[in-house]
């Protein structure tokens, strides 16, 4: 049986999942409850908004062809420049 390739080269992983399947390799996984990978720079911020604010959001988000978080992301940042 084959062996999961320890690599960085996505070329190289690209190859071999190309002709392997996930499920090849169950005995081999292991389920992760906090993230693998983590964005540099970002911080996730949960924000509790009314029924109403948030459609709201979403609706006025729509409009501009983006989603909340973006919207939400775009806000803050005039307000801070504007600070």
């Amino acid at each position: 049986m084959s062996k999961i390739p320890h690599t960085d080269s996505v070329q190289e992983l690209a190859r071999f999942w190309d002709t392997h399947d996930v499920t090849e390799f169950e005995d081999d996984l292991e389920e992760v409850r906090e993230p693998v990978f983590e964005r540099a720079g970002l911080t996730v911020v949960r924000v509790c908004l009314q029924s109403d604010q948030a459609a709201a959001l979403h609706r006025i988000a729509g409009t501009k062809g983006i989603d909340d978080a973006d919207l939400i992301r775009e806000w803050v940042d005039e307000r801070l420049r504007a600070s």
